[in-house]
C-alpha cells in the first residue's frame, strides 16, 4: 500500500458526547473568567470615579486658594501702604503657591486678621497639594485597571469564541431575541421579590452576553442585578459580589423563597429562584435567559434573599 511521505493521519472529528464534555468544561471555566472580569470592570469604574471626584474637589480647593489670594492682595496693599512691608507685591505675584508662602514667612509685622488670613492660605494651598497627590494616585489606579481589564476582555473573548464554535458544531447555538417580549410570571411571590421575578421573567429569550446588564442582553449577574433593580433594591455587579453582599442574608437551599438568588460554578454563575423546583437565569454564551427546572443545573450550593 503506498502512502504519501510525511504525511499525517487527519486528526479524528470529536464525538458529539465529547464535544459535550469539552463545551461543559468551558462553560465552567468562562463563568469564573467572566465574574473576573465584570469585578476588574467594577473596579476600574470605581477607580475612575475617585480620579474624577477628586479632580473636582481640587478644581473647588484652587477657586478657594484665588479668594484666599485676594485677600492676601488687600492685606498687602494695607502693609505697603503703611510702609511695613515693601516686597509684599512681589510676593502676591508669585505662580506658586509655596513660593509664595516661603516668602511669607520672613513677614514679622502681621495683624490677628492678616496672620488668620495667610494661616488659611497655607493650610488650603497645603490641601490642593493633597487633593493633588491623590488625584494622581487614583488616575494612576484606574489606568492599570484598565490595562488588566483589556487583557481579561481577551481570554474571555477566546473562550467565548470556543464556546460559539463548539455549540455551532452541536446545531445548539441560540442567537436570542433582544427584544423578545419574555413571559408572564404566575407565581406565588409578593412584594419586592413578586417585582424581581416579573422583571426577569420579562427578558426571557434575550440573548445571553458576557458583560451584558440590558436592556438587549444580560450576563447571570446582569439579570439578576437589574431584576432587584426593578424592585427597588441595590445589587453589586458581579455574582461574587452578590454572594458577599448576602452574607447576613443567606438561607438553607431547603428553605427557599421565590426571588433568592442561587449560587453556582464556585461563585461564577447567579440565577433567581422562581418557585416551584425552577429557576431564572442568564445561562451562558449561545444561550437566551430562561426558566429551567433545579435539577437540570448542577453545583448549586448557596442561597441568599435579597
Amino acid at each position: 500500500m503506498l502512502t504519501q511521505a510525511g504525511g499525517a493521519e487527519a486528526k479524528p472529528k470529536p464525538t458529539v458526547a465529547q464535544t459535550k464534555a469539552r463545551l461543559a468544561k468551558l462553560n465552567d471555566q468562562a463563568d469564573k473568567v467572566v465574574d473576573r472580569y465584570n469585578l476588574a470592570g467594577e473596579h476600574w469604574k470605581k477607580a475612575r470615579k475617585e480620579y474624577n471626584d477628586l479632580n473636582g474637589r481640587l478644581k473647588k480647593q484652587l477657586d478657594t486658594i484665588e479668594g484666599l489670594r485676594a485677600g492676601l492682595v488687600s492685606v498687602a496693599v494695607s502693609t505697603y501702604q503703611s510702609g511695613d512691608l515693601l516686597a509684599w507685591p512681589n510676593l502676591i505675584t508669585q505662580g506658586d503657591p509655596e513660593s509664595l508662602l516661603s516668602g511669607l514667612a520672613s513677614v514679622d509685622q502681621m495683624s490677628a486678621g492678616q496672620s488668620r488670613t495667610l494661616a488659611e492660605f497655607e493650610l488650603a494651598t497645603r490641601s490642593v497639594k493633597g487633593q493633588r497627590d491623590k488625584a494622581k494616585g487614583a488616575y494612576d489606579k484606574a489606568i492599570k485597571l484598565l490595562d488588566d481589564l483589556r487583557k481579561q476582555k481577551k481570554d474571555v473573548e477566546k473562550l467565548v469564541g470556543e464556546q460559539e464554535r463548539l455549540l455551532r458544531s452541536l446545531n445548539a447555538y441560540n442567537a436570542g431575541n433582544p427584544n423578545s417580549p419574555g413571559i408572564k410570571y404566575t407565581g406565588s411571590a409578593s412584594g419586592n421579590a413578586r417585582t424581581a421575578l416579573q422583571f426577569a421573567f420579562a427578558q426571557v429569550g434575550k440573548p445571553y452576553r458576557y458583560g451584558g446588564t440590558g436592556p438587549g442582553s444580560y450576563d447571570c449577574s446582569g439579570l439578576t442585578q437589574a431584576a432587584w433593580r426593578a424592585a427597588g433594591v441595590s445589587l453589586p455587579r458581579t455574582a461574587a459580589e452578590q454572594y458577599s453582599w448576602g452574607a447576613s442574608r443567606r438561607v438553607s437551599l431547603n428553605a427557599l423563597q421565590p426571588g433568592d438568588l442561587l449560587f453556582a460554578s464556585g461563585l461564577g454563575h447567579v440565577g433567581m429562584y422562581a418557585g416551584g423546583g425552577k429557576m431564572v437565569h442568564a445561562p451562558r454564551t449561545g444561550d437566551v435567559v430562561k426558566v429551567v427546572p433545579l435539577s437540570s443545573y448542577r453545583g448549586i450550593f448557596g442561597a441568599v434573599r435579597p
